[in-house]
């Protein structure tokens, strides 16, 4: 039977577990997001269909990597088997990953990568390009490819965010999108409060704003209300990456018309499964490997150590209302 314990920070008590089981660690940017939520959701679900794994779910109470270094000292100290997180930063991390894989312990990155050094593979949810094009592709939808808009990030180090903002730029370079200006890209770093408060300037500063880009799920969600709480539903619109439970009001409301997401319960599925496979030595992760993870079928991992789990999927009136059901 699978289990979870559900801990932060530095304060970590040692679960006694059975001793042939593998404890796997998942370390989230932070505890409370819903989108890790969700990943622990799927966790869960792998930890029960494999049958001998453990669940450790992990992260800081906040999005530093100080915070994260804590966790995965703690966890070392704890001798689990496999370490699977989504890095607030990807090479402050590194010292502590390589201190962990140097006592035997298997370290994966997911959805925010480590640096190469500091994990054996990464496994990012989607295709960086397809991430980055989608994005701009909505926006242009539906603000009929004219006019000013701005990107709300998460954290300034954040890999996935700043690798799928430089495929926006390239996006952006083809001739569909000449009549389309990127003002301004600010970081809300993943906090609500901030990310509402970025928008709230970028309103301000930019009076011919039509929309924002946020490819964080807290930063999605902040940045429509905002838009709502300005009055500006029907002028501004918001698009990014959120979850459809916490976006179905700005959906329903008019300020954000599509939207989009792979799932994070598939996410956290293919994590533990894939670092299940390499910690029972099913699998090493190497460098143009395949693993096979489940339900996901298999995944190849490329030259560069990095794999893709799927394709994002767009959400709109036709269907948040079905999907805000399930996560």
């Amino acid at each position: 039977m699978a289990s979870v314990s559900a801990v932060s920070g530095v304060g970590l008590t040692t679960p006694i577990f059975a001793a042939e089981k593998l404890r796997i660690a998942m370390v989230v940017k932070a505890l409370g997001i819903g989108f890790f939520d969700a990943c622990r959701d799927g966790g869960l679900q792998a930890a029960k269909e494999l049958g001998n794994v453990d669940l450790i779910y992990t992260g800081p109470t906040k999005t530093t990597a100080e915070e994260q270094i804590a966790v995965i000292d703690a966890l070392i100290a704890q001798k689990v088997d496999a370490i699977a997180i989504s890095a607030n930063d990807p090479n402050a991390l590194v010292p502590v990953c390589k201190k962990a894989m140097s006592r035997g312990i298997k370290v994966i990155s997911f959805d925010s990568g480590v640096a190469p050094e500091g994990r054996i593979m990464h496994l990012n949810p989607s295709n960086n390009a397809l991430i980055g094009a989608k994005c701009v592709q909505m926006m242009a939808n539906t603000i009929k490819s004219e006019g000013d808009f701005a990107i709300l990030s998460a954290t300034a180090q954040a890999t996935n965010q700043n690798i799928w903002i430089e495929e926006m730029k390239k996006e952006l370079a083809k001739p569909d999108y000449a009549r389309m200006k990127l003002v301004a890209t600010v970081y809300g770093d993943d906090v609500a409060d901030k990310s509402y408060r970025e928008t709230q300037g970028l309103l301000k500063a930019n009076p011919n704003l039509k929309g924002i880009i946020a490819p964080t799920s807290v930063g999605i969600v902040a940045a429509a209300k905002a838009v709502v709480d300005a009055g500006l539903v029907g002028k501004v619109y918001v698009t990014g990456l959120g979850l459809p439970s916490e976006m179905k009001g700005a959906v329903l409301a008019g300020a954000t018309d599509t939207f989009a997401i792979w799932n994070p319960i598939d996410l956290g599925y293919s994590a533990i499964t894939i670092a299940a496979a390499i910690a029972s030595g099913k699998a090493t992760g190497a460098p143009n490997t395949t693993i096979h993870a489940g339900r996901m079928g298999d995944i190849k991992i490329a030259e560069d150590g990095s794999a893709a789990m799927a394709d994002p999927f767009t959400f709109d009136k036709s269907n948040i209302e079905q999907f805000a059901k399930i996560f």
